[in-house]
C-alpha cells in the first residue's frame, strides 16, 4: 500500500473537486501527473459560480488527509441543520440539530486555483485546454492511466449510461444557484437550512465563503412544471435576483425574512441555473483506438444537487480512485478499473445516489413519520443530520417501513440511556481497532455478513474469541441458530467491504469474490453448511459457537477457533469515527 512508482504517468481530465484532489495526492506519492483544465486560474476565479459545495466530515476529513484544509482560507462553520417540510396536505414537520463536526462551504473559484498553483509548484503539468476525444487519445498514448472526470468537451458520450441504476431519463428539478450578500443571519447559529414544500420544490442555504469574503449561498429547486419552473426567460444577473425575490416570498418565508433591505448578488458572475437528470455510467470508457479511460466523479455518478452530495462525492472518489492507484503494481487495465470504480461504488457512490434518488417524489408514508419524529426525538434527528455525511446511515430505514418502525422505536429508547450516545460513541472511538466482517452460512445455504469492530481474542488454550452483534441487526438471527461462524479480519484496501456489509439488505455479497470452500484450511466438518472466507484479508478464523451471552443492546458470541490463515498485509484500522492506516511507530 505505501510503495510509490515515481515513473508511472497519470493524465487527470477536468480541473473541479475531484480532479485537483487525485491530482494531488498523486503528486504526494511520487507520480508524474498532468492536469488538463478548461481555464487557467485566474479565468476560473473571474468566472461564473460553479456549485454550492456544501463539504461534510467525511470529506474533510480526506481534505485533511491531504493537506488541502491548510491551502485553503477558513470558511465560515456550518454547525447545523435545520429541517422544514410544508406537504401538500397542509400538514408541516421541522426539527433543528447540531452536526457533529461542521461542514464547509468554499466557492470553487476561490479552492480551485489555489489546488492548481499547489499542484504546480510540486511539479505537475496543468494543461490548460478545452478537451475533447482527440486530446484524451493523446494522452492516452503518453500517460499509464487516463482519468476522466469532465464531462466537457463531449467526454461524457465515451461512457455508456448504466440503466440499471438510472431510474429517471429527464430532469426531476429545475435548480438555480445564487451567492447572496446582505442576508441577516440564522439567530440559532450559523447552519444549513433546509425547507422542502412538497409538489413545489426545495430551498437550502449555508454560509459559505467566496472570492472576496463571506456570503450565503441560496440553491432553490424546482418541481419540473410546478410554480419554480420559472427560469427560463432569465437572461442577466439582475432578473435573476429578481426572480429569485419572487420565489422566496412565495414559497419560502422563512428565507425571503432574512434577506434584508441591502441584499445583493456578490458579483455579476454569483448566479448558476440548470436541469440535472441523474444518471450513472458505466466507468470504462473506450476511446476511438481502443485504449480504455478511467470516469470518475460526476461523469459517471451524477446526481442532482437535492441533497448536496455533489463535493463529497467528488471528493470521496478521489481518495477511493488514490488508494486504488497507489497500491497497484500491474498495467490500468479495464479489469483493474472496472474494480476501482466497483469499490467506490459499493462503498460510497450507492447509498448516496439511492438516497438522493429517494428524496425526489413526494416522501412516502414511512418517511414522514421518521420526520415527524424527528421533531420531538432529537436523536433521530442527528441521524437525518448525520446521514448529508454519510448517506449509508439512511440505509435500510429510509427505504422500508418496518426498518423505519424500528429505527424510530430504537432511537427513542437512547433517550432513556444515562449517556448521550453520540457523545459515548465519539469517546469510545478513541479506542483503535481493527475491522473485520463475521460470516455465516444457514441451513438453506443463504450468506449473511455484518461488520464489526468487537472481535478479540479471548484464550489461546482452548483457542477462543469473541465478537457482538446488535440486536436490532437482521442478521442477527441467522447467527444465533448457526453453528459456525467466519472472523475476516479486513485489510486496508477493503474498508468499501467494511461499508458493505455494515448495511442491511440482500446485496451484501454482491461483486465480492470468495475464497472457494475447498481451499480453506481445514473446510471439512461435519456441518454441511460453511461459513463464506473473503478473499483478500490479512487473516481469517473460522470458529465453532460455543457460547452466546446476551450483553445489553447487543449479543456476545464466543466461539473455538477450528482453522485459520493470516497471510497477512496492511490491516485496516478505525478510530475516531474514521477508516485509517497502520504504520510503524517513528521510535521504534
Amino acid at each position: 500500500m505505501n510503495g510509490t512508482s515515481p515513473t508511472r504517468s497519470v493524465a487527470v481530465v477536468g480541473a473541479g473537486p475531484a480532479g485537483t484532489t487525485l491530482a494531488l495526492g498523486l503528486l504526494q506519492h511520487g507520480y508524474d501527473v498532468t492536469l488538463v483544465s478548461d481555464r487557467t486560474a485566474e479565468e476560473i476565479r473571474t468566472g461564473s459560480v460553479l456549485s454550492s459545495q456544501i463539504t461534510f466530515e467525511s470529506a474533510l476529513e480526506v481534505e485533511a488527509a491531504l493537506g488541502v484544509t491548510g491551502l485553503l482560507p477558513e470558511a465560515p462553520p456550518i454547525e447545523q441543520m435545520t429541517y422544514r417540510t410544508r406537504r401538500a396536505d397542509g400538514s408541516e414537520a421541522s426539527f433543528r440539530t447540531r452536526l457533529t463536526t461542521p461542514a464547509r462551504s468554499i466557492d470553487q473559484r476561490l479552492r480551485v486555483p489555489l489546488l492548481l498553483d499547489e499542484i504546480e509548484r510540486l511539479g505537475g503539468k496543468v494543461m490548460v485546454r478545452s478537451a475533447d476525444v482527440d486530446d484524451v487519445e493523446d494522452l492516452a498514448r503518453t500517460h499509464d492511466l487516463v482519468v476522466v472526470s469532465t464531462g466537457r468537451g463531449g467526454l461524457t458520450s465515451l461512457f455508456q449510461v448504466d440503466p440499471a441504476r438510472s431510474p429517471y431519463s429527464s430532469p426531476q428539478r429545475v435548480a438555480s444557484l445564487t451567492y447572496l450578500r446582505g442576508i441577516d443571519p440564522d439567530p440559532a447559529g450559523p447552519g444549513l437550512r433546509y425547507t422542502s414544500v412538497e409538489g413545489v420544490g426545495e430551498c437550502f442555504t449555508c454560509p459559505a465563503l467566496t472570492v472576496d469574503g463571506p456570503c450565503d449561498i441560496f440553491v432553490v429547486e424546482g418541481v419540473p412544471g410546478g410554480p419554480l419552473d420559472c427560469w427560463d426567460d432569465v437572461t442577466t444577473p439582475v432578473q435573476h435576483r429578481d426572480r429569485l425575490a419572487q420565489a422566496l416570498a412565495a414559497h419560502f418565508p422563512d428565507e425571503w425574512a432574512r434577506s434584508g433591505a441591502g441584499w445583493s448578488l456578490v458579483d455579476a458572475n454569483a448566479v448558476l441555473r440548470g436541469r440535472i437528470c441523474p444518471v450513472v455510467r458505466r466507468p470504462v470508457g473506450s476511446l476511438p483506438s481502443g485504449a480504455a479511460v478511467l470516469g470518475m466523479a460526476d461523469v459517471v455518478v451524477l446526481n442532482d444537487p437535492l441533497t448536496s452530495q455533489g463535493s463529497n462525492n467528488a471528493i470521496k472518489s478521489a481518495s477511493f480512485y488514490l488508494e486504488a492507484i497507489i497500491g497497484h503494481r500491474g498495467e490500468f487495465d479495464e479489469p483493474w478499473m472496472r474494480r476501482t470504480f466497483d469499490n467506490f461504488w459499493r462503498g460510497w457512490a450507492q447509498w448516496a445516489t439511492a438516497w438522493t434518488n429517494a428524496w425526489l417524489p413526494p416522501a412516502a408514508a414511512h418517511q414522514r413519520r421518521v420526520v415527524d419524529a424527528a421533531g420531538r426525538h432529537p436523536a433521530i434527528a442527528a441521524q437525518i443530520a448525520a446521514g448529508f455525511d454519510d448517506a449509508r446511515l439512511f440505509s435500510p430505514w429510509w427505504f422500508s417501513a418496518e426498518a423505519a418502525d424500528a429505527f424510530v422505536a430504537e432511537q427513542i429508547a437512547t433517550e432513556d440511556a444515562p449517556f448521550e450516545p453520540r457523545d459515548l460513541r465519539r469517546a469510545l472511538g478513541q479506542y483503535a481497532t481493527g475491522v473485520t466482517v463475521v460470516t455465516t452460512e444457514d441451513a438453506a445455504g443463504q450468506r449473511w455478513g455484518m461488520t464489526a469492530n468487537s472481535f478479540t481474542s479471548v484464550s489461546l488454550n482452548p483457542p477462543l474469541v469473541l465478537w457482538a452483534a446488535a440486536r436490532s441487526s437482521p442478521s442477527l438471527p441467522a447467527f444465533e441458530e448457526a453453528t459456525r461462524f467466519a472472523v475476516n479480519v479486513l485489510a486496508a484496501d477493503q474498508h468499501h467491504l467494511s461499508r458493505q456489509f455494515a448495511t442491511s439488505g440482500a446485496e451484501k455479497f454482491e461483486a465480492v469474490t470468495l475464497v472457494p470452500a475447498d481451499q480453506v484450511v481445514n473446510a471439512g466438518t461435519d456441518d454441511e453448511a460453511h461459513p463464506p472466507v473473503l478473499e483478500g484479508t490479512v487473516a481469517h478464523f473460522v470458529c465453532r459457537t460455543t457460547q452466546r451471552i446476551d450483553a445489553g443492546d447487543h449479543v456476545v458470541f464466543l466461539g473455538e477457533i477450528e482453522s485459520y490463515d493470516a497471510p497477512g498485509g496492511e490491516p485496516l484500522v478505525f478510530h475516531s469515527g474514521f477508516y485509517r492506516l497502520a504504520t510503524k511507530h517513528p521510535d521504534l
